[in-house]
């Protein structure tokens, strides 16, 4: 079963909603309906992204369509082993994966991809930063998740998840 690792700004927002999301929905990804994904997590492109709890807007919708994040979840920034660790790592932004691609081995490069090249013709668009918006944002943003995740889990299920 893969590892996946999301990455946004500063592992506020996006990624970690990706993570909750994914986390709570891999189980019947599998091909027998069992659970996919092992190893499912999210960290920031950004030096600040260290600590914190996620942004109460994105806990907020999480909980509005019955999800959350561990109490414990605080974020993290992008670490050298994570190239290593991780056979799938999803960007949420065009400038995440150019940030992601200078500091990822070449041998590695292949397990970066952008997020929203997932989604049936939204390729090569960045899932939206709802951090200086309204909440109505963060539910937004978790359509476009969810969208990405349910065609996620039909490439797990097909054996053909994204390749560089």
């Amino acid at each position: 079963m893969p590892a996946v690792l999301f990455v946004c700004t500063a592992n506020l927002c996006r990624s970690p909603m990706a993570e909750a999301l994914l986390k709570a929905r891999r189980a019947g990804f599998g091909p027998g309906g069992e659970a996919a994904f092992a190893d499912v997590a999210s960290a920031g492109v950004h030096a600040g992204s260290r600590g914190e709890p996620a942004d109460k807007r994105a806990i907020a919708a999480l909980e509005r369509v019955r999800l959350g994040i561990d109490k414990k979840w605080r974020t993290r920034r992008i670490r050298a082993e994570d190239f290593q660790r991780y056979e799938l790592i999803l960007a949420m932004e065009n400038d995440h994966l150019v940030a992601l691609r200078k500091q990822c081995p070449p041998e590695l490069q292949h397990r970066l991809h952008l997020f929203m090249d997932l989604v049936p013709g939204m390729a090569g668009q960045d899932v939206p930063d709802p951090y200086f918006g309204p909440a109505s944002g963060f539910d937004q943003v978790l359509m476009l998740l969810e969208r990405g995740l349910v065609t996620l889990g039909q490439a797990w299920r097909k054996g053909a998840l994204p390749r560089a």
